[in-house]
């Protein structure tokens, strides 16, 4: 399982950056919200599902991260340079924080949904997820969360009742990281 950090330090291909976290509580979201804005980088990230090849990651793209309080889940929505969602990334997590210096981490999980633009859903990497049970990287408990985990985040998405794909954008367009709320 590894440990994974909003403002991507490690992250070798992104060699201008800007992280912004806050804290965030209100009726529709209780949690940090992060911004990770690529200013340079050594090549774009591509990514292909089900046939369809996006570019995630480059020069003018903008990232947004919710860490619901108490929730095992992680969502991304990546922005292209044009302010386009791309995608919504939702990493299935075993626990949150956040470290002294604010900024947030999530222990992953393996699995993974991407919803599309164009409201495709994909589940990925139950064969990872398999394979750290079967390696004892992970415990049947930590097995069964990530699946109902997963489960339940797709019923959600599935019934249209998935609030971060609207907040996300609102998020976006209204400048909220960029503002003082």
């Amino acid at each position: 399982m590894k440990r994974k950090f909003g403002d991507r330090a490690n992250w070798r291909r992104v060699t201008q950056r800007q992280f912004k976290s806050r804290f965030v509580e209100n009726n529709t979201f209780t949690g940090f919200v992060t911004m990770y804005s690529i200013s340079a980088l050594r090549d774009p990230l591509w990514k292909t599902y089900g046939g369809h090849t996006f570019r995630i990651a480059d020069k003018g793209y903008t990232w947004l991260q919710y860490y619901p309080k108490g929730a095992h889940f992680v969502v991304t929505s990546m922005f292209d340079d044009k302010g386009e969602i791309v995608e919504w990334y939702i990493d299935i997590c075993k626990n949150q924080g956040v470290t002294d210096q604010g900024v947030p981490w999530f222990d992953d999980l393996y699995l993974d949904i991407v919803v599309l633009q164009n409201g495709e859903v994909f589940l990925l990497d139950e064969d990872e997820l398999d394979e750290a049970l079967s390696r004892g990287h992970i415990t049947v408990k930590d097995y069964d969360m990530a699946t109902e985990s997963a489960r339940e985040v797709l019923h959600v998405i599935n019934s249209g009742q998935f609030p971060y794909f609207h907040m996300s954008l609102d998020h976006y367009r209204s400048g909220f990281m960029n503002s003082e709320h």
